[in-house]
């Protein structure tokens, strides 16, 4: 049976995303289709909304609808902690956890020659120019705890050489290998609480 071609280009589009084969992007297909056209246009416009609402903070590069957001604007938080995280993810995740007052800087990538990967020059940048304006005492990086978080965490601390702030970063309580944005709160309260120092050695760069 030959598919309507909007169902297969649906079909094709929800099979890009993550995790997402071409059977579970087709029953997703058929469950819009037995909802009612209202339900569909809601969910349609809400995709649609991603582009035209949603952009990235011109302060810290996290997600958000208002420019800038509420977290870099938000008087209570604590402007002498700021948290570098490497995607927006692992932001939503740092927060939802509850266990940071801070505020955050997303670098929006990390540093991993095998796969290719750099972390946007401007990005860092951008983050240096915060340090250097003043209002910041400490430095957490937050990085995977896997070999590319360990590359890009030294890149990020290379990238502030010179500048008079604390450097720390997030200690045990992560596993090796894992992902910030997938640690449940308890681990992410261990590890923020646990952090270390970070002391530049040169090594590598």
């Amino acid at each position: 049976m030959s598919l309507p071609g909007p169902v297969q280009k649906l079909i094709k589009q929800w099979s890009k995303l993550p995790g997402v084969g071409e059977k579970t992007a087709r029953r997703m297909v058929f469950y819009l289709l037995r909802q009612e056209p209202q339900q569909i246009r809601e969910f349609g416009e809400a995709v649609i909304s991603l582009t035209e609402n949603i952009r990235h903070c011109s302060l810290c590069g996290a997600i958000t609808d208002i420019d800038p957001c509420q977290i870099c604007t938000d008087p209570l938080r604590n402007q002498k902690l700021l948290c570098v995280v490497e995607n927006e993810e692992d932001c939503v995740a740092m927060e939802q956890a509850g266990i940071f007052n801070g505020i955050y800087h997303v670098i929006g990538g990390r540093l991993s020659p095998l796969d290719d990967e750099e972390i946007p020059q401007e990005s860092l940048e951008r983050l240096r120019e915060r340090v250097e304006r003043g209002g910041v005492e400490e430095i957490i990086l937050a990085t995977a705890p896997r070999i590319e978080g360990d590359l890009t965490a030294y890149a990020v601390q290379e990238a502030l050489s010179g500048v008079p702030v604390k450097v720390s970063r997030l200690s045990y309580g992560l596993p090796v290998g894992g992902s910030i944005g997938f640690a449940d709160r308890v681990t992410l309260h261990m590890a923020m609480e646990a952090r270390k120092e970070m002391t530049h050695t040169g090594e590598n760069f």
